[in-house]
């Protein structure tokens, strides 16, 4: 999965060519530049590559959520309808902009149920936050026509899944917005960063805007013209821009080497008793960064996992994960703030709440999977390796 496996000469020349020119802010110093804004490339070819009117490059994954949520106008008294599986950021920032998370199920495609989706808006949902986990599709039609019947936007949170489809179009452009994630672990990698996608060019000026303190940038440039709002400062530097472009480049074959070390892995796996896979909406559009499993119950996940870890091939229990999984998120549930008030928690709607012991259809499906994260640099040593290791643990199971 991560592309900093595929870190070469490519992106080390493009971080020289931007030393070179000393300019490291993406907007402004035109002559020292020589006319060259690599952020604005990478938005550019990254608008192409997915099929999207508009890109904007930020800081992260994080903040293109929260400049996407900002974007629609989401604040105090609204609510935000999301997974209880994806990382923390979906709901952090949620909370940042003001408003409250809420959780609903996931189903056999690790992703939003859309029927329980539908139960959980009130007249107060104000945005829908679908994520498309690891690497793979959400039921983002069934959610879109849900949406749609009741007049509320779209957010997709692509951060695991640059360069997965659904149909023949990129995941991040169903909905009013889509966000990804560039950090440290993600297929296309600049070490942090994110954008934020549109075809709505009023939703992408907003964002333009709020993302950058406010400033315009009509036509490009900065720091002369009025304010139509405060905003903050989530911008993307060129750095980033020039490693974002030389990855972008790379992305067609990072995926098809994923979605071939998983298909060997696969099939090892499909001779496992009682083994089932992750739904996956289409094969052919999945970027392949995980390949994830159900066994009957918790127990059987259990022994399987303790097995394969005997046999060096240790999988990832997601039922104890704490970083994705609903149940074990402590700091929600415990109300936990650095803010002396106890914001974002306490507040005068009514505070936000949340057991741990919600959600159970979440934490059933949570508890049986187990997954792999795809590597793009195993070779057929390691792939044997693990091969042999699912044989050893299938005999015993």
């Amino acid at each position: 999965m991560p592309g900093f496996e595929w870190l070469d000469d490519k992106e080390m020349q493009a971080v020289v060519d931007v030393m070179q020119r000393g300019v490291l802010f993406r907007y402004e110093f035109a002559n020292e530049r020589g006319g060259v804004y690599r952020v604005r490339e990478f938005e550019e070819a990254f608008a192409r590559f997915t099929g999207a009117r508009f890109a904007l490059a930020v800081s992260s994954g994080t903040a293109a959520l929260k400049v996407g949520l900002a974007a629609l106008g989401v604040g105090p008294g609204d609510e935000v309808i999301t997974q209880a599986f994806t990382f923390v950021a979906t709901w952090e920032a949620i909370f940042e902009t003001g408003a409250k998370p809420v959780f609903c199920e996931i189903d056999q495609s690790l992703c939003m149920d859309p029927a329980d989706l539908e139960a959980r808006i009130t007249e107060r949902t104000r945005c829908i936050v679908p994520v498309h986990m690891m690497g793979a599709q959400a039921r983002i039609r069934e959610i879109k026509a849900i949406a749609d019947k009741h007049g509320i936007p779209v957010l997709e949170d692509t951060a695991q899944s640059a360069g997965g489809f659904l149909g023949g179009k990129h995941l991040g452009t169903f909905g009013a917005v889509g966000t990804f994630s560039f950090d440290s672990v993600k297929t296309l990698t600049t070490g942090e960063g994110g954008m934020m996608v549109t075809d709505d060019e009023g939703l992408y000026q907003n964002a333009s805007e709020y993302h950058d303190h406010g400033h315009d940038h009509k036509p490009v440039g900065r720091g002369n013209e009025s304010r139509r709002f405060i905003g903050f400062n989530y911008r993307m530097m060129e750095l980033q821009g020039a490693l974002g472009l030389t990855q972008l480049a790379k992305l067609p074959a990072m995926v098809q080497r994923q979605q071939r070390n998983k298909a060997e892995l696969k099939e090892a796996l499909s001779r496992v008793p009682g083994l089932t896979f992750r739904e996956l909406l289409d094969p052919q559009g999945d970027s392949a960064t995980f390949l994830a499993w159900f066994m009957p119950d918790a127990a059987a996940a259990e022994r399987l996992a303790g097995l394969l870890a005997q046999g060096g091939a240790p999988a990832i229990p997601w039922g104890k994960n704490t970083w994705h999984a609903y149940p074990h998120w402590e700091h929600l549930h415990g109300m936990k703030s650095v803010v002396h008030s106890g914001w974002p928690f306490k507040r005068l709607d009514g505070d936000a709440s949340y057991s741990p012991h919600d959600l159970p259809r979440t934490r059933e499906i949570l508890a049986r999977c187990l997954s792999w994260q795809i590597m793009l640099n195993w070779d057929e040593a390691k792939l044997q390796h693990m091969t042999e290791a699912v044989n050893r643990a299938a005999a015993e199971m």
